[in-house]
């Protein structure tokens, strides 16, 4: 098995390096790729240092899979690039999630999908991800027709930049701005660039992505996402609609038995999920569960997940071992 991560000395990048000695993902050849002011550099993993290379000699080496966590137009570019040497690109950016050749995946909900065909494979959205997990299996049982979501969604899912915008504003210390306003003590609404309808591209993301993953159109579905000055993990207020009544002991018995779910829900005692606690972890976290009195067949839940883990590296590296086990590289 040789394995190229494409961006590995970006956030996302690093903590795919994490998930992959974590799992024990079995790699006979590693390569790390990152941009030409990083080639030549060394980055340990597994108690061994490689060198990172740039992307030509990283095509040149075949490798059988590419886990990408480079920028849209990275993988625009080179993931085709990778493709026609024979590589399986699993990336982790939007640039291929709506075409309609390209599988979009979340294992545990449809990797079944997957075929020796799908040369690139896309991974989603960090914030859809979260939700989907949640709601693919009450979309099953009850047929969703609508969500309303808001997401609270730490810098990181930014990056490095606005990491070190809130670090700065902390120490007091005037610095780049990864974003047209502070973030300490601060709430944007305004995750990503707007779009002509008024919503930013991470609002249209959790519509587009979820009704694409849960291969339902019909689904009515409206975000507002903002981003808060947490250091990591993503929360997601969620109100559902089913088409049919629901059960609520039911409903906390399916996420309850759901693989990478953990339902946290006693208020009695102060236990909801909250990102603090999901940080570093790879599960999504369900709690707040409710009926909506105020519209029938109508749930709440509270989701949170670290958006680096299972919003991002976690999944990428979950996509590559089904792969694997299933022969389809």
């Amino acid at each position: 098995m040789k394995l190229a991560v494409i961006g590995a000395t970006g956030m996302v990048g690093r903590v795919m390096l994490e998930v992959l000695e974590e799992r024990n993902f079995p790699i006979d050849e590693l390569l790390l790729v990152a941009s030409e002011r990083s080639v030549g550099k060394s980055m340990s993993f597994r108690g061994t240092d490689y060198k990172i290379i740039g992307l030509e000699d990283a095509v040149a080496s075949k490798p059988d899979i590419a886990l990408f966590s480079a920028g849209g137009e990275t993988s625009k570019l080179w993931a085709p690039k990778f493709a026609d040497a024979g590589t399986t690109v699993i990336d982790n950016s939007s640039a291929w999630r709506m075409d309609q050749d390209i599988q979009l995946v979340v294992p545990e909900i449809n990797a079944d999908r997957l075929s020796l065909t799908d040369k690139i494979i896309a991974n989603p959205n960090c914030s859809t991800i979260q939700m989907v997990m949640a709601i693919a299996p009450l979309h099953k049982k009850y047929k969703i027709n609508r969500l309303v979501i808001a997401t609270y969604q730490s810098i990181s899912g930014t990056g490095v930049k606005a990491v070190k915008q809130l670090e700065n504003e902390l120490a007091g210390i005037k610095g780049e701005m990864a974003y047209p306003y502070p973030i300490h003590m601060n709430a944007l609404p305004h995750c990503d660039v707007f779009e002509e309808n008024g919503y930013t591209k991470e609002e249209m993301k959790l519509v587009r992505e979820t009704q694409k993953i849960l291969d339902d159109r019909s689904i009515a579905i409206t975000a507002t996402a903002v981003r808060i000055p947490t250091s990591g993990g993503h929360s997601e207020a969620v109100n559902i609609e089913f088409e049919s009544e629901y059960d609520l002991s039911e409903v906390r018995q399916i996420l309850n038995n759901t693989t990478g779910v953990v339902v946290q829900d006693n208020p009695d005692v102060n236990v909801y999920p909250m990102p603090i606690y999901a940080n570093g972890k790879d599960d999504v976290f369900v709690g707040r569960i409710r009926r909506d009195e105020s519209r029938p067949n109508a749930l709440n839940l509270w989701i949170v997940s670290d958006n680096l883990r299972k919003g991002a590296a976690t999944n990428t590296v979950q996509i590559a071992e089904y792969l694997l086990a299933n022969n389809l590289i």
